[in-house]
């Protein structure tokens, strides 16, 4: 950027306005007879919450000093005050005392087969028929190879790769390697579906 351009010669900012400061209020101390400013604020008291005197330094140190929250309460009061100020004054319920909490036992053979489902290790809603998913050439031919068809689902590709691997690994056959060309034909044909996302 050209700073000394002719568009940037044109453009004047002139600098804002001071306004004139205005002078806090001055609030006299709250204390009978005191003429002095009133900076410092002291709550007034229980009944009065969010209610402030305004003092000088001097008598709201004296006000502070004597300042009792509890003044004019029995010890029962305040043991009430205390513990209803453990959960913010909010109204609170023993438990098991309410009366919804009374209503009818719950019938247990509703939950029956949901206990039973998950013993059987059945997890949530059970599999919809959804349409078998469609294959190009190259992923109908990896399937061949692993001898399905094309109706076959992701999990019924992955059962039948294991158990022709199990078959077909020299391992298996005692270290005989006929099937060797096999076997590397199978993971192959695997490893084209799963780069595909098919498994």
């Amino acid at each position: 950027m050209d700073l000394n351009s002719r568009l940037f010669d044109r453009i004047r900012v002139k600098p804002a306005a001071r306004a004139p400061e205005k002078a806090a209020p001055t609030t006299p101390c709250s204390f009978p007879g005191c003429t002095a400013e009133g900076v410092f604020r002291a709550p007034k008291g229980r009944e009065r919450e969010g209610e402030y005197f305004s003092f000088c330094r001097d008598h709201v140190r004296e006000y502070n000093a004597s300042y009792d929250y509890f003044r004019g309460m029995d010890d029962a009061s305040m043991a009430r005050f205390r513990q209803a100020d453990a959960v913010g004054h909010r109204p609170t319920w023993k438990m098991g005392a309410r009366a919804a909490a009374a209503g009818q036992p719950i019938d247990e053979s509703v939950f029956a087969e949901a206990r039973a489902a998950r013993k059987r290790g059945a997890r949530g809603k059970p599999p919809q028929n959804e349409p078998p998913p469609r294959y190009n050439a190259l992923a109908i031919k990896a399937l061949l190879t692993l001898e399905l068809n094309g109706d076959a689902t992701p999990t019924k590709i992955k059962a039948r790769y294991k158990d022709l691997v199990k078959r077909h690994h020299p391992d298996a056959n005692g270290g005989d390697r006929s099937s060797e060309d096999r076997l590397r034909e199978i993971i192959q044909a695997y490893n084209y579906l799963r780069a595909n996302k098919l498994v």
